[in-house]
């Protein structure tokens, strides 16, 4: 008995639908949702940083604002950065990009302490 061609395209056609189908339930991947970078202000008053530690995210942006009446700087513990001096009503910023706990001191003042952690 010959085959018709219209009956061997449908055949053709419902095993290229099964093989389409994917082997399990599908699931719609998560985009990361992305934020802009924020600026955490840090003042620098009555000889201290306030706060004195501040939590950020990688590409985040911290400003050092001296609201004092004196220079002062944002000097890293581990020489990552120095401000240098900071004149009242100047400002120093630093973008963190990696993941950490950075302690950094003033060093003209060096009982002024803080700290920025990086999550």
């Amino acid at each position: 008995m010959p085959r018709s061609p219209a009956r061997a395209i449908v055949r053709l056609l419902a095993v290229l639908s099964l093989v389409a189908l994917p082997a399990g339930p599908a699931v719609a991947a998560a985009a990361p949702v992305s934020r802009p970078a924020a600026v955490v202000d840090v003042m620098i008053k009555d000889f201290a940083f306030d706060p004195s530690s501040v939590t950020v995210h990688p590409g985040d942006t911290v400003r050092w604002i001296n609201k004092g009446g004196t220079d002062h700087t944002s000097t890293s513990d581990t020489g990552l950065w120095d401000s240098l001096r900071i004149a009242p009503g100047e400002s120093f910023r630093r973008t963190f990009g990696t993941a950490g706990t950075f302690p950094y001191h003033c060093a003209i003042h060096p009982s002024m302490k803080g700290t920025v952690t990086v999550r």
